[in-house]
């Protein structure tokens, strides 16, 4: 059994019930982290709609979200999520804004871990994420 994931008239991703159930319950958590829905419908008779707006944005934030935790659990977390969403994005036709961004107006830093290790430069971080996003692709069967 699979379900499709969907924007428009075009299937992004058929994966199996498992990992798309894993999926959903990834983007509820990301929805609430970042206080803006995702744009992924409800999965209705093995078939989930994608608004094309609401996810770009999410997409963005997204990223920025990700790029701006220092917290190594927290990035290692979210790293193959944030992957899986790059993958959609991608097969959509999205373009997603790169650049680091401050997610939190606020000022205040949260969740933060001292780095052991030397940052990785800016280019370096998107790289590797658009690797690996490019890599995980080869296995979500469209």
């Amino acid at each position: 059994m699979s379900q499709y994931y969907a924007m428009g008239d075009e299937t992004l991703w058929n994966p199996s019930n498992g990992a798309s159930r894993l999926f959903m319950s990834q983007v509820s958590v990301y929805q609430a982290e970042l206080g803006l829905p995702s744009g992924i419908g409800p999965m209705r008779a093995d078939e989930c709609r994608i608004d094309p707006h609401e996810f770009k944005a999410f997409v963005d934030a997204l990223l920025a979200w990700h790029r701006g935790t220092s917290h190594a659990v927290m990035a290692a977390l979210s790293e193959g999520f944030v992957a899986t969403v790059l993958v959609l994005a991608d097969r959509a036709g999205i373009e997603v804004n790169w650049q680091p961004a401050r997610f939190a107006d606020d000022g205040g830093l949260n969740d933060v871990q001292v780095p052991t290790t030397p940052v990785s430069p800016e280019g370096a971080w998107a790289a590797a994420l658009q690797h690996k996003s490019r890599e995980l692709g080869r296995f979500m069967a469209a």
